[in-house]
């Protein structure tokens, strides 16, 4: 069974975000991959964001447990996520890949 994290209440989503994205940056850290991941985050950003903005106005989701804080039209969390996915992804690979060469 899975902890109740809902006890963050509105700061849950948040919390979560934060949790990810330093595994996110600690994986990128390691690989020395931060600066090339920042750079491929702000070329995905705008195309993530108007896909997220779309799908929240169409209702395709609704998110529970967060702050209320909107910015340019969408949850701070989202703002958040749409980084820590990307970093997450770059971060695993950066790492794998890190330690391919080494084999």
């Amino acid at each position: 069974m899975l902890p109740d994290i809902g006890v963050l209440g509105p700061y849950t989503y948040l919390a979560t975000e934060v949790a990810f994205g330093s595994v996110a940056l600690a994986l990128l850290w390691r690989a020395g991959a931060v600066r090339s991941a920042a750079r491929t985050i702000a070329v995905l950003y705008p195309v993530a964001y108007v896909w997220d903005w779309y799908t929240l106005t169409v209702g395709v989701f609704s998110i529970e447990l967060r702050t209320g804080v909107e910015l340019l039209g969408i949850p701070v969390e989202e703002h958040v996520f749409i980084v820590v996915v990307p970093a997450l992804v770059l971060g695993v690979h950066e790492t794998l890949r890190l330690r391919d060469e080494r084999d």
